[in-house]
């Protein structure tokens, strides 16, 4: 019977694994869902017990972790999408310095199990990236993304405590695009557009995994034996030119140069957070291979990406 605690459990990700937790009867004996506050009402999920918790509050989350009586810790707070106002400075607060104050607490208070929700973005955006990227492959982030380079450092992190702490188990889960009824980001802005942007040169390829099959990996990764590293993605990749052909949408290729110099006007203007060096995103796109996942792990999506992807356009009225 597992008593297990969950960072950003008001979340996207973290409501919906909190719920998937909450209905594991006879598996799970507590949830704790510790979050910057209280979830609504209609959001409050029946059998979870909510608290509320910065992780960059090292004492309050130790002390939440032990009160418990914590055994498995789901660690899902960062910031993905950052505000106008969002500091780097503040970014790396909660991804970083926050993921050691949980990873520390869980050391002080003899937790067996961690289960990290990295992403794909810790390989980095870089052209010398493989075609497709297995778990294998070196975590290098991207110094000028900071959602990138947070994440390999984090994985860095967690690679020394592998070597301190080996009686903490860990599961990390490098996740793709994640795409579900109700998601609604910086990505799925670009599919929104008259014309999809694709950089001159670059086919931009995605791959996507269902909001759900995500929560199924989660559940299973905190009631499972399994460990290691494992990249979360559906079957598949799409390129800019497919999403736009499904779409029946036209495309607007410019070269890398032009949409440096715009990127730089707007950022000027407080029009976006993103800057010049942010091109990379959309010219060196990850590409998850998920072989581990199906083959070691033993989950496979039930969703490839192109099926992730019909699903979220049909639910949006796209």
């Amino acid at each position: 019977m597992k008593r297990v605690y969950v960072t950003g459990g008001n979340g996207f990700l973290g409501h919906s694994v909190v719920r998937g937790l909450a209905a594991a009867e006879g598996e799970v004996e507590l949830v704790v869902s510790a979050d910057l506050g209280y979830p609504d009402g209609e959001r409050r999920i029946e059998g979870a017990d909510y608290v509320v918790a910065d992780v960059t509050e090292a004492a309050t989350v130790s002390g939440q972790i032990g009160e418990h009586g914590i055994d498995t810790v789901v660690h899902l707070a960062s910031i993905v999408n950052p505000g106008k106002l969002t500091t780097v400075e503040q970014e790396y607060a909660v991804d970083v310095d926050g993921s050691r104050n949980v990873f520390e607490a869980c050391i002080t208070h003899g937790v067996g199990r961690v289960v990290v929700s990295s992403s794909g973005a810790a390989y980095g955006y870089h052209a010398d990236n493989p075609a497709w990227l297995t778990e294998d492959d070196p975590v290098r982030g991207t110094e000028t993304f900071p959602y990138s380079l947070h994440k390999r450092l984090v994985e860095e992190m967690l690679a020394g405590y592998r070597q301190t702490n080996p009686g903490l188990e860990q599961v990390i889960l490098r996740i793709g695009t994640i795409l579900g009824e109700s998601v609604d980001n910086q990505i799925t802005d670009l599919f929104r557009a008259k014309r999809l942007l694709k950089i001159r040169g670059s086919e931009s390829p995605f791959v996507f995994i269902w909001d759900q099959d995500v929560v199924a990996v989660m559940l299973r990764a905190v009631l499972g034996e399994k460990t290691g590293i494992f990249n979360v993605a559906g079957d598949g990749a799409m390129t800019i030119d497919e999403i736009a052909a499904e779409m029946q949408k036209g495309v607007r290729t410019v070269p890398v140069g032009a949409l440096k110099a715009g990127l730089a006007v707007a950022r000027r203007l407080g029009l976006t957070p993103h800057g010049p060096a942010q091109t990379d995103f959309l010219r060196y796109r990850p590409v998850l291979d998920n072989t581990r996942l199906k083959e070691q792990f033993g989950y496979t999506p039930q969703y490839t990406t192109r099926q992730a992807f019909t699903a979220w356009r049909e639910s949006q009225g796209l």
